[in-house]
């Protein structure tokens, strides 16, 4: 059973190889390598940079709390630990909430991002499998071993910053 398995597996490559060329692409690495990528991740810092601040000056209030109760625990009464635990937990929780929303906006920027460029990407491998009689593309992360002269990533990348 295997070995009919190899054959048929054999036969396949080969009337493959006949009909045009069997290419790898990492279209991850394309859409984030482009050009349109890097202004898009400078575009995102520059519209969350006040909120990312935001969250880290929480995040470091927080440990401060944290620290400070740590370090007079041994002097405070019940009410003043329940005390500063509220207000400890008033401020993570807030650190949560910002952080969390700060993910989200980014997520969703990336998302919107990815969405309109997924057409340009299209249109230039329509283009490369028109000129390149390519039969046959692989996803980079498919693959085991790749002989660099085949892998079209490169290529794709050029082709997309070309379009800018």
């Amino acid at each position: 059973m295997l070995k009919n398995l190899l054959v048929s597996l054999a036969i396949f490559i080969t009337s493959a190889a006949h009909a045009g060329q069997a290419v790898v692409l990492d279209v991850q690495a394309a859409l984030q390598s482009s050009n349109a990528a890097e202004a898009f991740r400078a575009d995102l810092v520059k519209s969350t940079s006040q909120q990312e601040s935001q969250v880290r000056d929480l995040e470091t209030q927080a440990k401060k709390m944290q620290s400070d109760f740590e370090l007079n625990k041994g002097l405070l009464t019940q009410e003043q630990i329940q005390q500063k635990d509220l207000q400890f937990k008033k401020v993570y929780g807030e650190y949560q909430r910002q952080l969390q929303a700060l993910q989200q906006q980014r997520a969703a920027m990336e998302k919107e991002f990815l969405e309109g460029m997924r057409p340009k990407l299209d249109q230039v491998i329509k283009a490369l499998i028109d000129e390149g009689d390519i039969s046959l593309i692989i996803n980079r992360q498919s693959a085991i071993y790749v002989e660099p002269r085949i892998d079209i990533t490169g290529e794709i990348i050029k082709r997309l910053n070309a379009q800018e």
